[in-house]
């Protein structure tokens, strides 16, 4: 991923000089396994850690010659560790290596991630908490709906990233796998107990049914988790870049001393930041549909997935971990205008209430069919400019000999429609579904 979409951690935990460490450490913790049965010499893996020498630039030069950068990997690590490299490596095959590293680099990065969300969601709820009783009006198909709060519509956001925590964990859960069975498998050449321990000082559980990779499927799994994630994000971004339209500036994102929003109108302030966010999901769910392209492998392996993960899962981990930050600042410092909310809510005269009207003719005994029509020609009317909602039925005499007056002045009240704002709340501190 360029740098301009990168953040400092997650761009660590998937730099070559990370990769090459945590090779390292997959080394080690085979040699120290087979230490500690006794087919290795006590101190070997001391030694090696001590005086082991990472030197990408070597690396390079090696596989220059080689083409494998695994054994370019061990051929620069022999020259630093002497004697004791006859120890590394040995009955393990390359994926045994590069698969249990991947597993490590993601274990790391989806911590880095989850903490992202976690703030995340915590700035969303302070924005439902702020705004529980906010009056706004909803929208159904982009046109005016009934009544909501723009509280409800954060604590929706703070739900779904909730929802996509739960199933990054999942997803984690099933990428915190490696193996050392060797070249099909099979475990010829190191056993079960060894794999265990081995993979136990890397935090990881073995693949327990391995061909001479980890499972894709596992990895497919994820990246269509952080595609989802995605969704959530962009469904974030543009609803608030739908808000910040002009016509109707109810939320804006932050906007910067000394921001300029245009080369050429300087009255500008576009919702750029909710723009990249909502272009930027794009990118996982294209690295998603290249996962799934990953699972179906020739026989027990072949390497057309290696090279599409060198990109997808880096970057696809990179985009999340920015997308969310950027979400988050911009949540943090969101610019809410009430005002605005009520009066776009009261655009029209009342045709928010259309509803209530239908229903309080009904009760009154009207057919729904006969109620629906003297509803609808009256919003109808208001909508081309006819005049106000309500007092267009004020003056039918159809609406006033069904209903008093108090009556039909008690389908206007904006009250009702918040009543059950703080059970949508409780409900909500429940665990997360």
């Amino acid at each position: 991923m360029i740098e301009r979409y990168s953040r400092p951690a997650m761009s660590r935990a998937w730099s070559d000089a990370r990769r090459l460490e945590l090779w390292l450490e997959v080394e080690l913790a085979m040699t120290a396994a087979r230490e500690e049965e006794g087919s290795v010499p006590r101190g070997t893996t001391r030694r090696i850690r001590e005086s082991a020498r990472l030197d990408p630039a070597r690396m390079e030069a090696i596989e220059a010659e080689v083409r494998h950068d695994v054994i370019a990997f061990l051929r620069m690590l022999a020259e630093s560790i002497g004697d004791d490299a006859r120890h590394v490596h040995a009955g393990m095959t390359s994926s045994d290596l590069v698969d249990t590293a991947l597993a490590c680099q993601i274990a790391e990065a989806g911590t880095l991630l989850r903490e992202g969300l976690e703030s995340l969601g915590a700035a969303a709820r302070v924005l439902a908490e702020r705004y529980r009783r906010t009056p706004m009006v909803g929208r159904t198909h982009g046109i005016h709906a009934e009544p909501t709060t723009f509280g409800l519509k954060c604590l929706l956001w703070s739900q779904e990233i909730g929802r996509d925590i739960a199933r990054l964990d999942a997803a984690l859960t099933g990428c915190a796998v490696g193996k050392f069975s060797g070249a099909v498998g099979n475990l010829a050449h190191l056993e079960a107990r060894l794999e265990v321990q081995a993979l136990a000082r890397l935090h990881l559980a073995p693949e327990p049914v391995a061909n001479q990779v980890v499972q894709r499927d596992r990895h497919a799994a994820l990246l269509c988790t952080l595609a989802v994630l995605g969704g959530t994000l962009e469904k974030i971004g543009l609803e608030i870049r739908h808000l910040q339209r002009s016509e109707v500036r109810e939320a804006e994102e932050p906007f910067a001393a000394g921001q300029q929003g245009s080369s050429a109108m300087p009255h500008k302030k576009n919702p750029v930041r909710c723009e990249r966010v909502c272009g930027l999901a794009r990118l996982l769910r294209a690295y998603a549909q290249a996962a799934l392209e990953n699972q179906a492998l020739w026989h027990e392996r072949d390497i057309s997935h290696s090279s599409v993960e060198r990109v997808i899962v880096p970057d696809a981990f990179l985009v999340a971990d920015f997308m969310a930050a950027e979400l988050e600042d911009v949540l943090s410092h969101l610019r809410v205008h009430p005002e605005n909310m009520l009066r776009n809510l009261e655009t029209g005269g009342g045709l928010v209430y259309s509803q209530n009207v239908l229903l309080a003719l009904m009760a009154a005994g009207l057919p729904r069919d006969q109620a629906y029509r003297i509803v609808q020609e009256h919003a109808l009317a208001a909508l081309e400019g006819g005049g106000s909602f309500a007092d267009r039925l004020r003056r039918d005499p159809r609406v006033t000999k069904l209903l008093a007056p108090e009556r039909l002045e008690a389908c206007f009240a904006l009250e009702p429609f918040l009543k059950g704002v703080d059970a949508v709340f409780a409900r909500a501190e429940g665990p997360v579904s």
